[in-house]
């Protein structure tokens, strides 16, 4: 599937918390119902890269932050600030293989339910169209 970034490189700092050294998604390619895509170059500067891989907490942690560029986008759509949001629980957690540095990531997200203040994603990360990780999280969103 060929997407075209929406929102990319600096611009997800109006979607995300978090800042550089700790971004971890620099392409967001939408929203369609309950799914969202965002994606990731893998640098040789990131502080989850060992030895030329993306290490699984840096798989983690960019699933979490496309989750909170996913949340970020429909707030700034409505023209609200996006809250913060938390890691309840990273469940069925697996990981195919480690992403090389230079190697794209293409992460779709799928909101399976929303109670309140809790979001369950289903998350599919891959490279090169192979998948790489999977696994469902539960996000706490902090308002106000």
């Amino acid at each position: 599937m060929d997407r075209v970034p929406i929102i990319y490189d600096d611009g997800i700092l109006r979607l995300i918390p978090q800042r550089p050294p700790m971004v971890m998604v620099d392409k967001f390619f939408g929203v369609e119902g309950t799914r969202s895509w965002s994606g990731l170059t893998v640098a040789t500067g990131n502080l989850f890269c060992q030895a030329g891989f993306l290490q699984e907490s840096g798989l983690i942690e960019h699933i979490a932050q496309s989750a909170a560029a996913r949340i970020g986008y429909l707030y700034a759509t409505r023209g609200e600030e996006p809250p913060l949001g938390f890691i309840g629980s990273v469940d069925k957690f697996s990981l195919h293989a480690l992403p090389k540095v230079g190697e794209e990531l293409l992460t779709t997200l799928t909101v399976v339910q929303e109670v309140g203040d809790i979001t369950l994603v289903s998350a599919q990360v891959e490279a090169g169209g192979h998948p790489i990780a999977d696994c469902q999280m539960k996000i706490f969103i902090k308002k106000e």
